[in-house]
């Protein structure tokens, strides 16, 4: 379950190996002889939930985000000012919604009336229910076949085709 606002931005953090660090865990998962179901419940940002955002089943709640950077640091590097947020926001495509219609998660998990936080016992067994099913429809596919298939769907994510 990803609920996480990132990694640390800071030049510490890249001095320590933070982005190395994150490379190898996303190199390490796609490898892992075990279904892997990963779902953003909260807030997706950055390096934090890319690290551990690699699965078979990549799916999100409908009020949650994922996304590489934040509104406010995406602003602040393109506009250089933290005034284009709400633009920034747009451009990254971070809601559940346009994560589906890019292919990104495999599905839109509904939150109940009012989101998740509202009522947290109904979400709990929206989340049960949903994590049975990815594991029932996982353990029938062979594990080779599996992590065939998950590295297949990584790479293909951000491709883009000329033509059609």
């Amino acid at each position: 379950l990803i609920d996480t606002p990132g990694a640390n931005p800071d030049v510490g953090a890249e001095e320590r190996g933070q982005a190395h660090a994150i490379a190898i865990n996303i190199a390490e998962m796609t490898k892992l002889k075990t279904p892997i179901i990963c779902i953003v419940i909260g807030e997706g940002g950055s390096g934090g939930a890319l690290g551990i955002g690699v699965g078979d089943k990549f799916s999100i709640l409908e009020f949650a985000y994922c996304s590489v950077i934040s509104p406010e640091g995406c602003a602040a590097i393109l506009w250089k000012s933290k005034d284009n947020a709400e633009q920034a926001a747009t451009a990254l495509k971070f809601t559940a919604k346009d994560l589906y219609e890019l292919g990104i998660v495999d599905e839109i998990i509904p939150e109940p009336i009012g989101a998740a936080h509202n009522n947290p016992e109904e979400m709990a067994k929206t989340l049960k229910e949903t994590i049975v099913r990815y594991i029932e429809e996982l353990q029938a596919i062979p594990i080779d076949k599996l992590i065939e298939n998950r590295y297949k769907k990584y790479r293909k994510i951000g491709c883009f085709l000329d033509g059609e």
